[in-house]
């Protein structure tokens, strides 16, 4: 892939499983385009740390991936990640993550993200976990293919 490379939910589905950490989490893209993403994680008890919630970790990976790949719906397919924060508000537990980013801003190269992280169950309303934000920038190299 080059940076001219137009990404569309098809494609993008094929970089996030390209990715063996999303395919160890379960990780799927459920809306893209627009400037925005939305990341679905099935929650396992190996996601978890010592009081059962979902790791902080694993929220911090959720929140990396969703900012880029929204990032990705502006600058094209080769973005990274440049920094974000996180900041956690309640403890993670349920069914599943969803995972929601928005671009806030974005110039020709680089793009600001936010990014809200819910907790799912089927019988309950979604519990906002943790928000963040980060910045994202266009790189000029193909991206290497690492075979998959």
């Amino acid at each position: 892939m080059t940076d001219t490379t137009v990404l569309n939910h098809a494609l993008a589905q094929q970089v996030l499983d390209a990715q063996p950490f999303a395919q160890l989490v379960g990780t799927e893209i459920t809306a893209f385009g627009d400037g925005a993403a939305t990341l679905i994680i099935p929650i396992r008890p190996e996601l978890g740390q010592q009081f059962g919630f979902v790791h902080g970790g694993v929220l911090a990976y959720a929140a990396d991936n969703a900012l880029t790949f929204a990032a990705g719906t502006v600058l094209g397919a080769n973005v990274l990640t440049g920094g974000f924060s996180i900041t956690y508000l309640r403890p993670a537990s349920g069914a599943r993550l969803r995972v929601e980013a928005k671009v806030t801003g974005a110039t020709r190269r680089q793009a600001v993200v936010s990014c809200e992280i819910y907790a799912e169950t089927t019988d309950s309303e979604p519990v906002l976990c943790a928000v963040a934000q980060g910045t994202t920038r266009s790189v000029e190299r193909a991206l290497a293919d690492n075979g998959n």
